[in-house]
């Protein structure tokens, strides 16, 4: 995988903040599908919103548990603000980096996070500290993408030159690894694809920059991006239209885990 800048990480989703929510639909959609996969009879005292973003699930799981401690956690400053200042006052902010939390052992029963850990590239360390966090069985409910997330955009920069040009992420054995390493009493991962559609593919490149999921890779090109290289580049895109319309793909874990 890839070496990811964290600090280009959480620049590029602050900057994103005030955008981030009207070209988020298929983050909400698969926020929405963890949501649903939280046990019906979980009665948790405190819950992290792991990579809360702009706060819109902390907003969920506070109507979810209205009498838990909803703490929203997010490396990017920028989104934090954005968050205060749309969201609820009772939610605890904290800016602080999931392969380092700054949490007590044991004092969370509910961790959330939905397209958040694909931007950790130590899975040791995430998971170690996700596990040391969690209370006597507390549950981790995450979703994140898996490395097909994108291929079309992928192949199509390959075309163009050698640079990483789409990020990359963690396979199933990867994650699987480094979660069996932690001793979690339960394991379910489930996978599924979903595709967009776009009429242009200036379409797509745009939300992936609305949301702040833009290449943000130590290995991208820094040079500028001139007129044939950008229609090389179009044209190996279109080579996947089908009925019309351009397929953005993405593959999508859900991780159920208990401590």
């Amino acid at each position: 995988m890839t070496a990811l800048d964290k600090k280009q990480v959480a620049a590029s989703f602050g900057r994103a903040a005030s955008s981030y929510d009207s070209a988020a639909q298929l983050q909400r959609d698969i926020g929405s599908e963890l949501l649903r996969q939280i046990p019906s009879d979980l009665n948790p005292r405190i819950v992290v919103d792991l990579g809360c973003g702009t706060g819109f699930f902390s907003d969920a799981l506070r109507q979810r548990f209205p009498a838990a401690k909803i703490i929203a956690l997010d490396l990017a400053e920028g989104m934090l603000q954005f968050a205060q200042r749309q969201r609820e006052l009772s939610t605890t902010y904290l800016c602080a980096d999931a392969e380092c939390l700054p949490l007590r052992t044991g004092c969370v029963d509910l961790i959330f996070s939905s397209l958040a850990i694909q931007w950790c590239e130590n899975l040791s360390a995430l998971f170690s500290e996700l596990r040391r966090v969690l209370s006597f069985n507390g549950y981790a409910l995450l979703a994140t993408l898996g490395p097909e997330t994108l291929f079309e955009l992928r192949y199509a920069w390959r075309q163009v030159d050698d640079y990483v040009h789409v990020n990359q992420f963690s396979s199933q054995t990867e994650l699987t690894e480094a979660i069996v390493a932690e001793n979690f009493s339960r394991i379910e991962f489930l996978c599924e694809t979903r595709t967009l559609r776009y009429e242009k593919l200036q379409q797509l490149t745009r939300e992936l920059k609305a949301i702040g999921a833009h290449n943000i890779n130590r290995g991208q090109s820094q040079g500028l991006t001139g007129r044939a290289r950008i229609n090389k580049f179009r044209n190996a895109y279109e080579k996947f239209r089908s009925e019309g319309k351009l397929p953005a793909t993405y593959e999508v874990y859900y991780l159920n885990l208990r401590a």
